[in-house]
């Protein structure tokens, strides 16, 4: 009987154990409850945002350069700005064996959109001085009357530049400058009443789960490693996803999305550990929301959870940042290519995409950047006079404005090299001021030599 008793609490306290991985079961705390719910943890309005962003960013891939141009529109915009109707999640969708549980947005949530949750500031990095959702309407319109998402007069492939930008102005913004830090203050949301009236988690409790909702971490996504979590969004590893093994992935909370995603993409090369970090900081925060069983947090636990928030903060800007370095990188990479097809007289159509492809990510990457809680000032500024409003083209022109019709204005842009130039102080710029680790393509050795031959010799400050 003794060893039976030693077994079972074994066999708890590893089940316990294993559950502190886990980001989908906390109990209800919220005094004066007395319904049938015992898990407090929700999150499904975010994974809906999540599903409306990636169906978004592939139906901006679909347009067939014009003739589908207003139903295509019509039809992002209810994926940008809500629809009473119940749409199709257009993806992640099933692929082969990697069987999605959900096939409409209503089986995650009801009722929500993107527009209302997007940045409302200025973005200063985009022609025309529009705030986040104009900015992304204004991408949708142009997008729909594309061919696949791209239109090679001005360099912009629009999937890219709607997600990347997307990601930053909905996920990024609401999670670090919203609910991790309005609703975190003593008397927003406080942790002894209900989020809203016949809610059964607390206010604190649910403006943490919202906020890890917007991250887009897998709520087993600790137990796992960084392939792992990374071969989970691409659609190849079910076995990983599938952590309760019913043969389908529930986007509820067995899917890794958005910046959760890049985070591993990241931690897969070694040098880094930004998914597991920034996932930790928020389970161990939720626990100390948890064990204030319903009571006003004291003093001393927002102080913790302020602890907390600072370590989410700090790395989910890295791994924005590591994007922007990674895609300045990628820019490089095809401008040399371009250079080397053009000396050869070559046909530039197909690297001329891809470099438009890389460009629409660093910029999206950029502008998602400046959508956080603290103001970047002259790191924004020069992130944004580096980047450009749009790539230099084949023609050496490039998007300077749009005029009060919405087209775009192009002036004759500076040399391939200046721009080559540009990229590499970009990725200088990230290293400099976020402390970037992973730097996938690096291009930083080429720098000195070729500030040399544009004679820049102060490379890393001028312009």
């Amino acid at each position: 009987m003794k060893k039976l008793i030693i077994l079972v609490s074994s066999l708890f306290f590893v089940t316990e154990a294993f559950a502190h991985h886990f980001y989908n079961k906390f109990p209800v705390t919220l005094k004066g409850y007395s319904g049938s719910k015992t898990n407090s943890v929700s999150y499904s309005g975010q994974i809906a945002r999540h599903v409306l962003h990636d169906s978004l960013k592939k139906l901006a891939g679909k347009g067939d350069g014009g003739s589908n141009a207003a139903s295509l529109e019509a039809q992002m915009m209810m994926y940008f700005k809500g629809s009473k109707e119940d749409l199709d999640i257009i993806a992640p969708k099933t692929k082969g064996d990697f069987k999605i549980k959900q096939t409409t947005l209503n089986q995650i949530s009801k009722g929500k959109n993107l527009s209302g949750k997007t940045y409302k500031g200025i973005i200063n990095g985009w022609p025309g001085q529009m705030t986040g959702p104009e900015v992304i309407e204004f991408m949708i319109k142009k997008a729909a009357k594309t061919k696949g998402g791209f239109d090679p007069s001005t360099g912009y492939n629009y999937p890219q530049l709607i997600s990347k930008f997307a990601m930053g102005a909905v996920f990024y913004n609401q999670s670090v400058d919203n609910y991790l830090d309005e609703k975190m203050t003593a008397d927003n949301k406080p942790n002894n009443k209900p989020y809203k009236d016949g809610a059964h988690y607390t206010g604190k409790e649910h403006s943490w789960d919202e906020a890890f909702g917007y991250w887009g971490a897998a709520s087993h996504g600790l137990g796992l490693d960084a392939k792992q979590n990374y071969n989970v969004t691409k659609m190849k590893d079910m076995a990983a996803a599938d952590q309760n093994k019913d043969g389908v992935v529930d986007l509820k909370h067995e899917m890794n999305f958005a910046h959760a995603y890049y985070a591993a993409s990241y931690d897969k090369g070694g040098k880094t550990n930004y998914y597991n970090t920034v996932t930790q900081a928020f389970l161990d925060g939720r626990k100390i929301i948890a064990g204030a069983k319903g009571d006003a947090l004291s003093a001393k636990e927002r102080a913790a959870l302020a602890g907390h928030i600072a370590i989410i903060n700090e790395n989910w800007e890295k791994v924005i940042a590591e994007s922007v370095f990674k895609y300045a990188g990628s820019v490089y990479k095809d401008i040399v290519k371009l250079e080397e097809i053009l000396a050869s007289n070559g046909n530039t159509d197909k690297q001329f995409s891809k470099y438009g492809k890389h460009w629409g990510e660093l910029k999206g990457f950029a502008l998602a950047l400046q959508t956080g809680k603290s103001n970047l000032g002259e790191t924004a500024v020069k992130l944004n006079r580096l980047t450009g409003f749009g790539p230099v083209l084949m023609n050496a022109s490039q998007v300077t404005g749009v005029d009060s019709q919405g087209n775009y204005l192009k002036e004759e842009a500076q040399s391939w090299g200046e721009f080559k130039l540009h990229m590499l102080k970009i990725q200088k710029l990230m290293v400099d001021k976020f402390g970037v680790k992973a730097k996938a393509s690096d291009m930083l050795s080429d720098m000195a030599d070729l500030a040399s031959k544009m004679g820049n010799s102060d490379s890393a400050e001028n312009d």
